[in-house]
């Protein structure tokens, strides 16, 4: 992640190597007297420390002891709930639909994040992500660019589109994102999302409720 913060990562890396330097020669009873020695034990401790270099990103990363001073970005893996207002009017009645239950699903490692939105018609999927971080600033961002497919059941009043969304983070540990978000369409809207489960799911939940211009259709037909 560019926002790691390379200072204290640096600190940390070289104390690390001293530490793991010193086990080492203790481990293997060679003693650092000169030159040819500490290069010795250095070339010994390389795969301990790397070893320990791939624990970090792998785990590490994730847990609070190192949030903050370290790694400033917070850990947001799994699927959040919430809803969409968005500022869409609907020509046909002039009316600005009511909120649209969506879930977002955040897959995140040490180096990369993937997004994926889901309504009940349609589905985004993120193609460029990251943090904005600046404690200074106090600010704590999420941004990320998807393209939008809706469902082939709706085709005739949403066509595939790309947009950008921005959530602010809300919490330590985060509990709430908030977000604005705007496409090639130029439509625009609000998100508001509250973490769900840590389980990032793969289809939109039913116990979320339909579309809201799904139940105008229905109430039409009816």
């Amino acid at each position: 992640m560019r926002n790691l913060k390379i200072k204290p990562f640096a600190y940390l890396l070289f104390a690390l190597f001293a530490l793991c330097m010193v086990l080492v020669a203790l481990l293997s009873g060679h003693k650092i007297t000169d030159l040819k020695s500490a290069l010795f034990v250095s070339y010994k401790t390389i795969p301990v420390l790397l070893v320990l270099c791939w624990l970090f990103t792998k785990f590490g990363w994730k847990w609070k002891l190192f949030h903050g001073w370290l790694v400033p970005f917070p850990d947001l893996n799994g699927t959040w709930e919430g809803s969409i207002q968005t500022t869409w009017k609907n020509p046909e009645t002039g009316e600005i639909p009511g909120p649209i239950p969506v879930i977002l699903t955040i897959k995140q490692s040490f180096a990369k994040i993937s997004c994926v939105m889901r309504t009940e018609e349609m589905t985004s999927r993120s193609y460029l992500a990251g943090f904005w971080v600046d404690s200074d600033e106090q600010l704590k961002m999420l941004g990320y660019c998807y393209t939008s497919k809706p469902s082939t059941t709706v085709a005739e009043r949403s066509q595939p589109h790309d947009g950008t969304i921005t959530f602010e983070v809300i919490g330590n540990p985060a509990s709430k994102l908030k977000g604005t978000y705007w496409t090639e369409r130029k439509s625009t809207g609000e998100v508001v999302l509250t973490l769900r489960t840590k389980e990032q799911l793969d289809e939109y939940p039913a116990d979320l409720g339909t579309h809201p211009m799904s139940e105008s259709k229905d109430e039409a037909t009816n």
